[in-house]
């Protein structure tokens, strides 16, 4: 399997860097991955300060596994234990085949702790605080109604598959989370959507691309994703307005 060929170059390259532990959240250890389709999300706790020269070696490890398959998916973020439990920090992360820095939010490190899948060393509750409930839910308003209502205004991005189903399935996830203090999987949310009145032609169209499952004939690709848009668009705007209304 791809996947796991991957994770062994990848923890097989990592080792002379000593990490304390690597971890893996979202998917992959939420149980809704699909090879190909998901994204491999880690987390490596590193057993020395983050140094330049630690910074060049872990530039290089990522550069070693640019050929291999699904590694354009591989994203890691490196935290020490002393620095771990800030929540503000912006830490050294790999992800869309660069390197950059931001934190580890809340909602990351609720899925660690809720199910966080250990690949290596110590499990997440021994580096990690657990996450307030106030803070969750904080993060989860914040996220909804600072970058989520304020992109379904620009219609730019909303003809892109990636674009409805993280708005639609990302709203469905933080609702349960406010209302129930939970966590769910993308395919969970997929499920909710309708009980929440999200269009119903858009929803089988997520189901249907994601997961193959159909359930009516496939519109025409170029009328459709201007329709969905629209229609995507419609319902977040005052679905976002209304859960940041109630619970922010």
């Amino acid at each position: 399997m791809p996947t796991d060929a991957l994770l062994d170059r990848f923890l097989t390259g990592l080792a002379p860097l000593t990490p304390v532990a690597v971890w893996a959240h979202g998917s992959l250890a939420g149980g809704d991955y699909q090879e190909g389709r998901s994204d491999l999300d880690l987390i490596a706790v590193l057993d020395h300060p983050i140094t330049a020269r630690t910074v060049w070696r872990v530039a290089l490890l990522h550069a070693r596994l640019r050929a291999e398959p699904l590694a354009d998916r591989l994203h890691c973020t490196y935290l020490t234990p002393d620095t771990a439990a800030d929540a503000e920090r912006r830490h050294l992360t790999w992800a869309h085949e660069r390197l950059l820095r931001r934190p580890v939010t809340p909602v990351t490190r609720a899925e660690l702790h809720t199910f966080g899948r250990v690949l290596h060393g110590a499990p997440p509750a021994d580096v990690l605080p657990p996450v307030p409930d106030g803070e969750l839910a904080a993060f989860v308003v914040r996220d909804q109604r600072d970058f989520w209502r304020r992109a379904v205004d620009g219609a730019a991005h909303w003809q892109q598959d990636v674009w409805v189903d993280l708005g639609l399935l990302t709203f469905a996830r933080a609702t349960v989370t406010l209302r129930e203090g939970r966590l769910i999987s993308k395919r969970e949310a997929l499920e909710v959507l309708p009980g929440l009145g999200a269009p119903a032609e858009v929803v089988a169209d997520i189901r249907r691309r994601r997961y193959g499952r159909s359930d009516g004939p496939v519109p025409p690709a170029g009328e459709w994703t201007v329709r969905r848009a629209r229609l995507t668009r419609d319902y977040l705007g005052p679905a976002i307005d209304a859960l940041v209304a109630r619970d922010g």
